[in-house]
Parts: C-alpha cells; structure tokens; sequence
C-alpha cells in the first residue's frame, strides 16, 4: 500500500481559539465541501469533537454515493485534532490539522493528510487519473469558502 501525504497551509485571519472552534465543530464540514461532492450527514453531527467522535455523511463521488464515517483521533485544543476515516472509499486516510497563532489576532492552519487508495493497481490508475486533481480541488475550494468565511 502506497501512502501518500497532501499538505496545504492557509492563514487565518482569526485568533487561535477561534480558528480552532470553526474547524473542529462537525457542522462546518458542510460549509468547507463543494458543491459536486453532494454532502449531506447522515447523523446529527455534534457541535465539539473529542477523542473518540464519529461523524457520518454521504459525498458523491463521480455520482456514486459513498458513506464516509470519520472518528476523531486526537484533540489537542487549540493546537491540534486528528481524524480517521473509519469508512469510506480510502484504504488509509488520517487527517491532521495543526494550528499555530502567527500574532496579530491570526492563526496559521496545516493540514496533513496521510492517505493511500484502495484496489491496488487498479487504485494507483484511479489515483494519476482523477483523484490526485480531484484532492486539489477539494482543498483550493475550501481554502477560498475559509478565506471568504473568516474575512467577514
């Protein structure tokens, strides 16, 4: 299983606290998915994770709908929490989001994800033809809906 790591880094213009509180409420999942992806929970999500948290939704992948249930990890607030996919359509994928106050009332958010695809060779194929570029688009769509949220 080849693993791979996508990283994106973003400026927040929001205090740590704050940054951190957005991102770890389950309901803005939402708010930070395009369009396409067809999000919808499938359990009333809670507003604060913690260790142990599951969160069930639906996207829709090339218009097939997968059920992706996510636990959460790690929660180091206001620095740091980590979730993994429990199910959904990665062999691997674990998801780290690391915050960093950068002074003057702005936060620096990482994130990490670890992630390899399924099917063996048949998932590389995936991965060179749609996933790799379907990923980037997911995460430049987030970082512009973030920028826009957090601006106002």
């Amino acid at each position: 299983m080849k693993v791979r790591v996508l990283e994106r880094t973003q400026i927040v213009p929001r205090p740590i606290d704050e940054a951190f509180k957005f991102f770890s409420d389950p309901r803005n999942l939402k708010r930070l998915t395009p369009a396409f992806l067809q999000f919808k929970f499938l359990s009333t999500p809670p507003e604060t994770v913690h260790p142990g948290t599951e969160i069930d939704y639906q996207i829709r992948l090339y218009g097939v709908p997968v059920h992706w249930r996510t636990r959460i990890e790690v929660v180091d607030a206001p620095h740091k929490f980590v979730d993994v996919q429990e199910k959904g359509p990665y062999a691997l994928w674990r998801h780290s989001h690391y915050f960093k106050d950068v002074g003057g009332g702005a936060t620096e958010m990482r994130d990490r994800v670890e992630y390899a695809m399924p099917l063996g060779p048949l998932g590389e194929i995936a991965y060179h033809l749609f996933v790799a570029r379907s990923l980037a688009q997911i995460f430049e769509f987030r970082e512009r809906e973030l920028a826009a949220i957090m601006s106002t």
